[in-house]
């Protein structure tokens, strides 16, 4: 069921290119520039990329870099570990705009 979504996207993306070449060209540069290794090497990249598809509620973006993830090399340990990370972040957004917003309304 997972292979079958993100072989749904690729298949989406491939129509993409045939009624927007341009901006599919143009997006496919924009992430294969981002995800290559530069300061951050590629299994960091996609554990980054993990946590944020996680924090959207994407499941298909979750699904895509957690394989690509794996891909890179990445252990159970490692995309665990990514997971209560992006978790943290979450429950420490939502507490810092409720605690602020809150409190401001409150007043």
């Amino acid at each position: 069921m997972i292979n079958d979504k993100v072989t749904a996207y690729k298949n989406e993306i491939l129509n993409l290119k045939q009624s927007m070449p341009e901006m599919a060209e143009a997006y496919h540069h924009f992430t294969g520039v981002c995800f290559r290794e530069g300061e951050l090497d590629e299994k960091t990249k996609q554990l980054i990329a993990l946590g944020i598809g996680l924090f959207a509620n994407n499941e298909l973006c979750t699904f895509y870099h957690m394989e690509e993830a794996r891909s890179k090399g990445a252990t159970e340990a490692e995309i665990m570990e990514a997971v209560a990370v992006a978790s943290a972040a979450s429950a420490g957004h939502a507490l810092s705009q409720g605690l602020t917003r809150g409190q401001h309304h409150l007043q």
